[in-house]
């Protein structure tokens, strides 16, 4: 079973394609220069389909990346502008590369934000995530934001197994534990919460429960 649904070198010349198409401000992206990048990104996605266990993402007990699948494209887009970012700092590839990202998917994953190797986006539309810390088996769906606050630009801090559903926010100073879920529309401020919790409703009135049921179970195929 092949993990890509087309050959490395069309992935390729599909993104040259669609950056030059998107920027044409004249300094075309040249499909060699982007080449370069494809061997280490392909690992890092492949290596992060691995774990996950949702429909689509694999058939017959195998990853698979369908350039075709939204949630797909955009988690490969957002590798390969952080590839570019780490590798060499060209700022003006990987800001293409994010931007193509923020504009076939809507969502603002910033190419020197360090997401973990195993992550989720699910249809993340709307979605903005900041230069928080994120662990393993981090999850977002549409309309989420990560960020801070205007005065001290410090950043929530996420274990592992953080789910974050349609319409949560976390700003601020946020230490999160692990296996915690943010209900769809919550927000929280400047607050911590333990392990194995679930985030209702708004600050300063949110709502904390205990969270009966492990994330790792429902989307990741990984134990430990």
């Amino acid at each position: 079973m092949k993990f890509l649904h087309i050959e490395k070198e069309q992935l390729n010349a599909l993104v040259t394609n669609q950056l030059n198409s998107f920027f044409n401000d004249g300094n075309l992206v040249d499909e060699a220069l982007l080449e370069k990048y494809q061997e280490d990104t392909i690992d890092r996605l492949h290596n992060c389909f691995s774990h996950i266990k949702k429909p689509y993402f694999y058939e017959n007990g195998q990853p698979i990346f369908n350039h075709l699948h939204g949630d797909h494209y955009a988690m490969y887009l957002y590798l390969l502008c952080n590839t570019i970012w780490r590798l060499d700092k060209n700022e003006k590839l990987a800001s293409k590369v994010f931007l193509l990202n923020k504009s076939l998917h809507g969502i603002d994953a910033f190419y020197s934000l360090d997401l973990p190797e195993i992550f989720l986006f699910v249809h993340p539309i709307g979605t903005i995530l900041g230069h928080a810390k994120y662990s393993n088996y981090f999850i977002c769906y549409q309309n989420c934001t990560v960020g801070s606050t205007a005065e001290d630009r410090i950043y929530p801090v996420f274990e592992k197994e953080v789910a974050l559903y349609s319409g949560a926010s976390v700003i601020g100073k946020c230490a999160i534990g692990s296996n915690t879920v943010f209900g769809s529309n919550s927000f929280l401020l400047n607050t911590d919460v333990a392990s194995n919790q679930v985030v209702l409703n708004s600050y300063p009135h949110n709502r904390i429960i205990i969270n009966k049921r492990k994330i790792i179970e429902v989307c990741f195929n990984d134990n430990y």
